[in-house]
């Protein structure tokens, strides 16, 4: 087995023995094999070349590369491992500790460069610390310390956010009732809505209705648009009635009103009150001031676009990310945007479970998300999650005083 410390550091050459740099990173896609797609070198003059493997020919004692080789970039779903993962934290679920990855392995055969998983032990920071197998066991043996390979490999760990560096362990989820809900939440905010729901069915009913509690409005959203209408009515109890509302709004009217048929009397009368007391649309509030871009644009580029398409805006606190579906997909606000470096992209910085009201929102809702949250503004999302507008604080706050009055 191969280990990242092993190679980090090793000179750089072509197949023609030019020296070009050495090795400081590798690039690898964030998927369930996560295969190694590039190599960042640093040159002589600190300069820093990102190479495919495409054109990686060999790792022994250096590592060589085709002459002809082309510089490229990062692109979406890819991760630098030292970034990303190597010194990050796991998450135990056994819920009594956090863990580090202390180096990372690596599994080479001919055509390909792969992570085959995490060291957690302190082998691996012996191994990266370039400290011998012979004066790691001295140390070992003055310091009094036991010790045993950890090694997880891929399959056993489970990436939630890696460009935030958490991963979670597979292992021994019966342990998950010791975590608090809210860290659970948190948690699973950064995983998708499959693995959400599926992390939701080792736990009981009452602790789940806990963690959907401490979730956003869109994942709640997600996960009881995919409910049994039983497990559904169940669930919707134990969450607060202005979120309970604004789920139940975001469902069919067929499968709303059977969810509300199989509800607690009182429950139900309290959901029913909230459903009555706006009949006023969101949409009047509405405003079109508001700057969409896409995932892989740059820093660099959303500053242009904000000069040239906001000029005649009268206020702007957020730029909004879509899909190439057209979908919400993420928002970022100008303090973040003006921190990063220029070519950074804004999928690697944006926050991507966003707080969003719907058409049918009724305003006290939108409002108490506003105070909730203490949001500038909302994106208004239809059913296929494509942006309607936005509402703002103001407005809204002007509408509300105005009816009051």
């Amino acid at each position: 087995m191969l280990y990242f410390s092993e190679i980090v550091g090793k000179k750089v050459y072509t197949e023609d023995n030019i020296h070009i740099g050495y090795l400081e990173d590798l690039i690898f896609l964030a998927v369930e094999n996560p295969i190694v797609t590039k190599i960042v070198v640093k040159d002589r003059t600190n300069k820093k070349l990102i190479i495919s493997t495409d054109y990686l020919q060999k790792v022994n004692k250096n590592l060589t590369i085709e002459k002809e080789f082309l510089v490229t970039y990062l692109e979406e779903n890819e991760l630098y491992l030292v970034k990303n993962l190597l010194d990050k934290q796991i998450i135990d679920l056994k819920g009594d500790k956090i863990v580090r990855v202390n180096d990372v392995a690596l599994h080479q055969d001919k055509e390909k460069l792969s992570i085959a998983g995490v060291d957690i032990g302190i082998l691996g920071v012996f191994r990266r610390l370039r400290i011998g197998a012979e004066n790691f066991y001295k140390a070992a043996s003055f310091l009094k310390i036991k010790f045993a390979s950890q090694f997880l490999s891929w399959a056993d760990i489970q990436p939630l956010e890696l460009i935030r560096g958490n991963v979670k362990l597979r292992k021994k989820e019966e342990k998950l009732e010791k975590i608090r809900p809210e860290d659970l939440a948190d948690y699973l905010e950064k995983t998708n809505v499959i693995n959400a729901r599926k992390f939701l069915k080792i736990l009981d009913t009452e602790k789940a209705a806990e963690v959907i509690g401490n979730l956003n409005i869109n994942y709640q959203t997600a996960l009881f648009k995919n409910f049994h209408i039983d497990k559904a009515a169940k669930l919707i109890t134990f969450l607060d009635p202005d979120e309970a509302v604004d789920v139940l709004l975001t469902l069919s009217k067929k499968k709303r009103e059977e969810v509300l048929e199989k509800l607690n009397p009182k429950i139900k009368e309290k959901i029913l009150h909230l459903f009555e007391l706006s009949k006023e649309p969101i949409g009047a509030l509405i405003t079109m001031e508001y700057l969409t871009v896409g995932p892989e644009d740059t820093v660099r580029q959303v500053i242009d676009i904000i000069k040239k398409e906001a000029t005649d805006f009268s206020s702007l606190y957020c730029i909004y990310v879509i899909n190439k579906e057209k979908q919400l997909s993420g928002v970022v606000n100008l303090l973040e945007i003006l921190r990063q470096d220029l070519d950074t992209p804004l999928y690697k910085f944006m926050t991507q479970n966003l707080i969003v009201i719907h058409l049918t929102t009724p305003v006290e809702i939108a409002m108490k998300k506003f105070l909730k949250y203490h949001l500038s503004s909302l994106p208004v999302i239809n059913q296929e999650k494509r942006m309607e507008g936005i509402v703002n604080f103001d407005d809204i706050t002007n509408y509300v005083q105005e009816r009051i009055k």
